[in-house]
């Protein structure tokens, strides 16, 4: 077993314990063992762990380090009772054995959430209207005894089993046992009082929680379960009581020891209701052991009969009680309110893999879409960029996104940005951001995407519309320079990985002199070409019935299904806005469809043609036939293929274009089946 002391300014805040067997990380995000709340410190910034009998700390490739001893790591390092490791401004020291001055022996673990009076299951009981003993501001009781400790858990010799010490005392240790199996501070509650009334000779009592209250006020009570003889009734407790127990965190005993004297045991006719009351309260410790105690609750009790007066004894074994009872007040609150946070915890991330799950997945089986999944799972894992090309509407984000959630970077951020849709100013804040008064509106500094994105993948669509400006800014970054927000001089590093999308002809961009060669290389690391999905119409049955059930359960209508017509005119339509329109036009109809089943006649197809296709009329040995400027391209790059014997050198020449894009053509057009031998 060993620790870590975690310290800020300078001074201890927190003790965690290191388990054999549990792996620690430290970072900035919620979901690490150690969170720590520093931009200096990366998301996932460094992990503990145990080997060979010692414990080792490694670096998680972080933005700005990590230190022991002042001696920044680049490799795994064994830790020595007493290193200190550093991590941004916050610095955690390693210990085999706790040492003695921070005064615990079982540290708890950093940042326990802390449960609140209102968070807790209360009893139904409504108190009496009337107050036990009025408000006693005028007159104020005689107070006998004042303790801040029981005796009965300091005691050194064996309590006598007959007296009534002895009595208490394993009465005392029973109920502490009995405590601890409570699953309800309601529970415990009465559990308590129950012991109360068995060991003391009170008429009536309750336990309250305190709700809020400040010094010099009267606190706002909640009561969790009272308790009174047959023929009595339980009185609230009274104002002055709550507030001087709370505020002096002290146990009181009151008695009315003079029958003449006004003391406001009685009630307005001169009856006297109590005679004699104790009041205890229910301290809590902060979990961090530093910081003040807090008073949670009171246990007040009160005689009515003039033979049965409450004694000091009764006092330390009420206050006995109290201090129990906090400690099961403080362990059920805790685990209250940790099981919340775990149950709100579950549910976010439920709904987030659903989520991502739904955006990440690409749906499509056909020898089209197998190569497409085949080439995401070999990149995924390397850092390397990645260029997607494709239609518009073809699923180039999704591809991006499986990419990522794929790749080590899973628990980094995604982020996506259309360079198309900004201007050339406003395109350059966004990827590196900008100081405060960079340019007019800017009011106050501002992260780019590149910072948002550290740790993580920046997807860049339409690559190819950014400007030769940002491009120079661009490559720059891509090649592990750090960058300068706009307006600004401090250097910026970041550890990002940028996939890139484009639906242009990023080669012709080139040789107009409208897009960097030198970026164009460095983007195209790794290509992914999406296939339109006229292209892969084996697929389209398979995602129409996807968006069919994924709107139909989001809509809450019935499932519904195609008639045979419907899918045979979706399988032979050319679909120019891709699976963005597939998708749309099946919400249309699911949203407009009063039927059990979708027909031609509730598909709304357009007659567009996609930015690729042009049609043409060519002569053939037949009637005219009526085919795309891609099925033309096609075919006229096999004529040439099959006339150079496929010489790819000559055929490059004789089309005027690059080899490589001769290769991405022949790819394209899968024209290696047609190839003549």
């Amino acid at each position: 077993m060993a620790y870590l002391v975690i310290q800020e300014d300078n001074k201890w805040s927190d003790v965690f314990r290191l388990v054999v067997g549990r792996r620690v990380t430290i970072g900035r995000s919620p979901t690490n063992s150690i969170v720590v709340r520093s931009e200096q410190v990366s998301r996932y910034h460094a992990e503990i762990f145990h080997a060979d009998g010692q414990w080792v700390i490694r670096d998680l490739e972080s933005r700005n380090g990590t230190a022991v001893d002042g001696v920044r790591l680049v490799s795994d390092h064994t830790l020595d009772s007493g290193h200190v490791i550093t991590l941004g401004k916050s610095t955690l020291t390693y210990y085999a054995q706790l040492p003695p001055q921070f005064g615990v022996e079982e540290s708890p673990t950093l940042a326990q959430p802390q449960a609140t009076a209102a968070g807790l299951e209360l009893d139904e009981v409504e108190p009496s209207a009337d107050s036990l003993l009025g408000d006693w501001e005028a007159d104020p009781p005689q107070i006998v005894h004042r303790k801040q400790e029981t005796e009965l858990l300091h005691r050194d010799h064996p309590a006598d089993a007959g007296s009534s010490i002895g009595r208490q005392a394993w009465h005392l240790c029973r109920l502490a046992f009995t405590l601890a199996g409570q699953t309800t501070f309601a529970a415990a509650a009465r559990l308590a009082l129950d012991g109360l009334f068995e060991n003391t000779q009170v008429s009536a009592g309750a336990i309250w929680l305190v709700r809020s209250g400040d010094k010099g006020q009267t606190p706002e009570l909640d009561l969790v379960a009272s308790r009174s003889d047959q023929q009595q009734t339980y009185r609230r407790i009274s104002n002055y009581l709550a507030r001087t127990v709370t505020e002096t965190g002290e146990a009181i005993l009151a008695q009315d020891i003079a029958d003449d004297s006004n003391i406001g045991l009685r009630d307005s006719k001169g009856e006297i209701l109590a005679q004699s009351v104790i009041c205890a309260p229910l301290r809590v410790t902060p979990n961090s052991g530093a910081g003040p105690v807090q008073v949670r609750g009171l246990i007040h009790l009160y005689t009515t009969e003039a033979d049965q007066v409450l004694s000091a004894q009764d006092l330390d074994f009420t206050l006995a009680v109290a201090d129990n009872l906090s400690l099961s007040y403080k362990s059920l609150s805790r685990q209250q309110k940790m099981s919340e946070v775990i149950s709100v915890t579950r549910r976010e991330v439920t709904q987030l893999r659903e989520r991502l799950g739904t955006e990440s997945e690409i749906v499509g089986s056909g020898p089209a879409m197998q190569l497409v999944h085949q080439q995401v799972a070999q990149v995924a894992p390397t850092n390397a960029t990645v260029l997607v090309r494709g239609e518009s509407g073809v699923g180039k984000e999704l591809v991006a996104r499986a990419i990522h959630f794929s790749s080590q970077r899973n628990k980094g951020p995604f982020i996506c940005m259309n360079c198309a849709a900004l201007s050339e100013s406003l395109l350059e804040s966004e990827l590196f951001g900008h100081e405060k008064g960079a340019f007019t509106g800017a009011t106050e500094k501002k992260m780019g995407k590149f910072e948002t994105a550290d740790s993580g993948t920046l997807m860049l669509d339409e690559i190819g519309e950014m400007s030769a400006t940002v491009q120079a800014k661009f490559l720059r970054v891509l090649e592990g320079h750090p960058f300068e927000r706009v307006g600004g001089s401090k250097p910026i590093k970041v550890n990002v990985r940028v996939i890139a999308a484009t639906n242009r002809d990023l080669e012709q961009a080139v040789q107009q002199g409208t897009f960097r060669k030198d970026l164009y290389f460095r983007l195209k690391v790794v290509e992914i070409d999406v296939p339109a999905l006229r292209k892969r119409r084996e697929d389209v049955a398979e995602i129409a019935e996807y968006f069919l059930h994924k709107f139909c359960t989001e809509l809450g209508k019935r499932n519904k299904r195609f008639t045979k017509a419907a899918m045979e005119r979706m399988t032979h339509y050319r679909w120019p806005g891709n699976v963005r329109e597939l998708k749309n036009v099946i919400e249309r109809a699911v949203v407009l469809s009063t039927r059990d089943t979708i027909d031609i006649d509730e598909l709304a197809l357009s007659n567009l043609r996609s930015a690729s296709e042009t049609n043409l009329e060519i002569e053939t040995d037949g009637p005219c036939e009526t085919i795309s400027l891609d099925e033309l391209e096609r075919r006229h790059i096999l004529n040439v293929l099959n006339h150079t014997q496929w010489n790819k050198s000559k055929t490059a020449t004789i089309l005027g274009v690059e080899r490589s894009t001769l290769d991405r053509k022949i790819k394209r057009f899968d024209l290696e089946r047609y190839r003549v031998s």
